[in-house]
């Protein structure tokens, strides 16, 4: 008898089946395909940069080639251009930054610049970019909008100019330097300085015996006008009740008397003051009336 060839199993073995069915596993294909490589690649560059010659190599040589572009012509800036700021401003702006040109356009913190140039007291707003200008390189351009000067405040430790808004923008050396403002003075004027130029328009049929505002405790204004006179103005409606001295004063002429105070804190019932001149003449006439009146 001949013997019998056993047939050859084509199934896989258990290991060989397991292997199959782990390769087709996504994560274990993306672990060999990615992981793996990765793996080998940053454990080349770990081994590499392990040694502290060939790591401060690299450091000089990318710090090189950043530094090299970076300052490439295009990305230079070569001087500043201060736009909408008076000649005093203009130079406050330069003294502070004090930037030193040309400098790199990467090496120029924008936010920065903005933040300082929006602390000066005179500058409402402001905003900043970096220009091209062809053949000199890029211009770092300010443009400025300055507070406009509205009044004078005097205090303990001077004069100062403030904006419609109340905010300083700067110091006044002495009262001819701003003479077309008008001057107000007093705790908390500073505050109301909206209420004081409405006080101001109002009393321009007074003209040039105007002096001045004073803010009486951080409530209520005076006029101060020539010949020592003065308007005690109520908290409330303070406008209305100027302009009724105004107009009393257009009919009856009563600032042109010799007044020291016309009070209208009370509006239902206003007072004047006289001087203590007028108030010893205004008595002897009154007692030279009485005596005539007598005989």
């Amino acid at each position: 008898m001949q013997p019998v060839n056993a047939r050859l199993d084509p199934a896989p073995s258990r290991w060989a089946y397991r292997m199959q069915r782990l390769m087709l596993t996504p994560l274990y294909r993306n672990l060999l395909r990615i992981g793996l490589p990765f793996a080998i690649a940053f454990g080349a560059v770990t081994l590499y940069m392990s040694d502290d010659a060939r790591r401060a190599t690299v450091v000089t040589t990318v710090t090189d080639m950043r530094d090299q572009f970076q300052s490439r012509p295009e990305f230079m800036v070569s001087l500043m251009a201060i736009d909408g700021a008076s000649t005093t401003v203009a130079e406050d702006i330069r003294e502070i930054l004090q930037l030193d040109f040309p400098v790199s356009s990467f090496d120029l913190e924008l936010e920065a610049i903005l933040t300082t140039i929006r602390e000066l007291p005179a500058v409402a707003d402001a905003t900043v970019r970096v220009r091209s200008s062809g053949e000199t390189g890029g211009i770092l351009q300010v443009d400025v909008t300055e507070r406009i000067p509205a009044v004078l405040w005097r205090t303990a430790q001077g004069l100062e100019v403030l904006d419609a808004d109340g905010m300083i923008t700067g110091p006044a050396a002495s009262r001819e330097e701003f003479a077309t403002l008008p001057l107000i003075a007093g705790e908390g004027a500073d505050q109301h300085v909206t209420e004081a130029l409405d006080l101001v328009r109002a009393a321009g049929p007074l003209g040039a015996r105007m002096r001045g505002l004073v803010r009486v405790g951080e409530r209520r204004w005076d006029v101060v006008l020539d010949r020592d006179q003065r308007i005690l103005l109520p908290e409330d409606a303070p406008v209305q009740a100027l302009e009724r001295v105004i107009a009393l004063d257009q009919v009856h002429e009563m600032l042109e008397r010799d007044l020291s105070v016309v009070d209208m804190r009370l509006a239902a019932r206003p007072t004047i003051r006289m001087n203590p001149a007028a108030v010893t003449q205004w008595q002897e006439l009154q007692t030279t009336n009485a005596g005539i009146a007598g005989r």
